[in-house]
């Protein structure tokens, strides 16, 4: 190809080697936008002039027109500055933050009064650090769409990166400082993260030797803490911006946008659409590798504008938090919260306690085991009190338990699965009965609130509601909390459903439920082996339907395809039902509220809202050859079980070799057989994630006969823990 040099930048190119020409220019500079690239350039398409002799074209210095998305509210003086339509509506999640900073500016938005250096921030200013936090990783090269892994625990600074990241149309893959390294690096390589925004030097010091060798980083982000305490080996030829610097960078970079239309013209800015996806959130699981998640903007958004029902936040409401950020249920929550003006305060396990009696929240939103911790606390408290006093509050207690049993009654919300209502008449009688034994019972309920309720309140704070969720509450806890005058609602979602789908409201709070469906969504029980649809009161496979429900599962269309179907609904696994409508009687208001009341399939959620799959136990276990049958139990429990069937034989033999008995003993005694059992359990399930407490030893098998074992041996855990539910009962006291 002949080319004569005019001058600096430019070449001429015979018009019959133009197509060689362009390809040469092309090739020289990797063009993110071509057609934007020959408007500039001033040529027709063939890129000649009219007297067709000679083309003319930028050979160097001309620089890469970087495409870039932003949340189309949020940051909309950018796409009007290129041209693009912009929207005054939430399109994304970010965009609920240029609302915030407009309606509550001055107000404080978080406490985070833990972390090293303790942070206040308002509304205005949370706003720009997330500007200048996702500006800063736009600088660093982060791209729409790529992934960028956020391995961090609940702070200010987390929220800032999670918006941050989805300011920028890249998608961030969450996880806490408490998984196994072996989880945190299939997490990251399977979502293909191309960098990691990790919580503290502690958690990458850990990491590192095992990510720098299997994991591709293009760069690291330190949330809190001083990259001198990063170990040299893991950062070595890996970029480390700590938080602040890449805020520096940030806010550079908008103001060199701001001060020069050049700068400006060097982007091209697309909004974020609503069903982009935001997040990768990985489910638990101790079998196999945990799936990712799909949510998209309008799963969140649709959380973030429907939850009020639940809870009716008002401006200056103080919020305590507490749960992990990356957990779906406090994640939604957050974002929700802060659109009403909130106050959220950080705070741990370990400051809960004085933080409640210090901040007095108007809400917290948790587990239920903080609410199971609160009762121990409370019920511990009065049990070494002085014997007048224990019996005082325990007689209290008994009589306002019973007053909001009768209560209950006569307002409707006394949950039942009967699908007859009963006549005008018995409704009639039993409205009035409730109502005479509830106002003779009234009187000691209102002095129990005066003199040992008010106390309780004081140290416990939440004077608005206790939010429950990520588990089954307790019944004796719900009850006791209704007892005393604390409101504690109760919610049902999943990490696929972004994850609240139900829950109780403040002027409906049915106890024993999940509450209503939140608004858009939709429930149905179907029977589990037909698929046919239950009517209310029936017990079958829940399944829900709503905006809120997931793209799918990341790379996994087989796992997407057995819990979505074509149609959109999500089968949750859960087993349950939904109350009757009754026009009268006790639980006339009760109708369509959605009541659990196990799992189908084998994950098994504790009460702490860990997720644990009991197959990798059971696995581990079998391996002893003292256990023959071995089902993990736990569901809405504090810690794991497990029913037992043991091979005696064996367990005899084992005994004898360990001197627990003489070699002449033909039997062993129920408490020999247990310790061993417990022995065994120690030595072969050490390895596995989580560990077994309290077993219950079984003498008959689960056979295909007796309805415990399928067709094709496979043990039918809900009958089994059916079958055993009393003993099972009496193992958790």
């Amino acid at each position: 190809m002949a080319t004569v040099p005019l001058r600096p930048n430019l070449i001429w190119v015979r018009s019959n080697d133009r197509g060689q020409a362009l390809q040469f220019l092309l090739s020289r500079h990797n063009f993110t936008n071509r057609r934007f690239f020959l408007r500039k350039w001033g040529g027709n398409r063939a890129g000649s002039f009219p007297n067709r002799q000679f083309r003319v074209s930028c050979q160097i210095q001309t620089e890469e027109i970087q495409i870039r998305r932003c949340s189309p509210f949020l940051e909309s003086s950018l796409l009007s500055g290129n041209g693009a339509l912009v929207s005054d509506e939430w399109k994304a999640v970010p965009d609920i933050w240029r609302t915030s900073a407009e309606k509550y500016g001055d107000r404080i938005a978080v406490m985070d009064p833990y972390h090293d250096p303790p942070l206040n921030l308002t509304y205005k200013q949370l706003e720009q650090e997330i500007l200048d936090f996702s500006e800063g990783l736009r600088v660093i090269g982060i791209k729409p769409d790529e992934k960028l892994a956020l391995f961090a625990d609940n702070s200010c600074r987390w929220l800032v990166a999670d918006q941050g990241i989805m300011t920028t149309g890249a998608i961030n893959v969450v996880r806490g400082s408490r998984s196994s390294v072996e989880e945190l690096l299939q997490i990251y390589s399977h979502s293909e993260s191309v960098g990691l925004a990790v919580d503290s030097p502690e958690l990458f010091n850990r990491i590192s030797e095992t990510f720098r060798t299997k994991a591709n980083m293009r760069f690291v982000v330190l949330l809190w803490g001083d990259k001198s305490s990063l170990s040299t080996e893991g950062v070595e030829g890996i970029p480390v911006f700590n938080y602040r610097e890449i805020i520096q960078l940030g806010q550079e970079s908008r103001r060199a946008i701001s001060d020069s239309t050049d700068v400006r013209k060097s982007y091209v800015y697309e909004a974020i659409n609503s069903d982009d996806i935001a997040t990768l959130v990985y489910t638990s699981g101790t079998t196999g590798n945990p799936k990712g998640v799909m949510l998209t903007h309008r799963n969140l958004l649709h959380q973030i504008q429907n939850l009020w029902d639940i809870v009716p936040a008002e401006v200056g409401d103080r919020f305590l938090s507490m749960l992990p950020p990356w957990h779906a249920y406090e994640r939604a929550c957050e974002y929700f919260t802060f659109t009403y003006g909130v106050e959220q305060v950080y705070t741990t396990v370990r400051n809960l306690k004085e933080d409640l009696r210090h901040y007095q929240p108007e809400y917290i939103i948790s587990v239920p085991l903080v609410y199971e911790t609160l009762y121990s606390g409370i019920q511990k408290q009065i049990s070494t009190s002085s014997t007048a006093r224990k019996l005082i509050a325990l007689t209290f207690i008994k009589a306002s338990l019973a007053y909001m049993e009768f209560k209950r009654i006569y307002e409707g919300t006394y949950l039942t699965r009967d699908q007859k209502q009963p006549s005008h008449l018995v409704s009639l009688l039993d409205w009035l009965w409730a109502r005479i034994i509830a106002g003779l019972l009234w009187p000691v309920h209102a002095l129990a609130k005066k003199l040992v309720y008010s106390k309780i309140h004081s140290a416990i704070g939440i004077s608005k509601a206790g939010v429950s969720g990520g588990g089954s509450l307790p019944s004796h806890v719900d009850k006791f909390f209704e007892a005393i005058g604390v409101k504690v609602q109760n919610g049902y979602g999943l990490t696929e459903s972004a994850p609240v789908v139900a829950a109780r409201r403040p002027n409906c709070n049915v106890l024993g439920s999940v509450g209503h469906p939140i608004q858009h969504t939709e429930f149905k029980v179907v029977d589990s082996e037909s698929g046919k649809v239950l009517p209310p009161g029936e017990k079958g496979i829940v399944k829900a339907k709503g905006p809120q429900v997931m793209k799918g599962y990341f790379k996994n269309p087989g796992a997407t395809k057995q819990v979505l179907d074509e149609d959109g609904w999500l089968n949750t696994g859960d087993i349950g039902w939904i109350a009757p409508h009754h026009s009268r009687g006790r639980s006339h208001r009760c109708g369509g509220v959605i009541v659990l009341e196990g799992r189908a399939k084998d994950t098994i959620v504790l009460s702490t809202g860990e997720n644990v799959e009991p197959v990798e136990l059971e696995e581990a276990a079998l391996r002893s050859p003292v256990i023959q049958q071995i089902v993990v139990i736990g569901q809405d429990q504090r810690r794991l079980g497990a029913i037992i069937v043991p091979n005696k034989e064996d367990a005899l033999l084992l005994a004898k070799e360990l001197s627990v008995v003489d070699t002449n003993a033909t039997d062993l005694s129920k408490d020999k057989l247990t310790n061993i059992l417990y022995e065994e359990l120690r030595k072969w399930t050490s390895g596995c994630s989580f560990q077994i407490g309290p077993i219950l030893v079984v003498d008959e098998p689960f056979t295909i006969d007796s309805g415990l074992m399928t067709p094709t041996m496979k043990i039918r855990r809900d009958r089994v823990v059916s079958l055993y539910n009393e003993q099972i009962d009496d193992l958790y006291k």
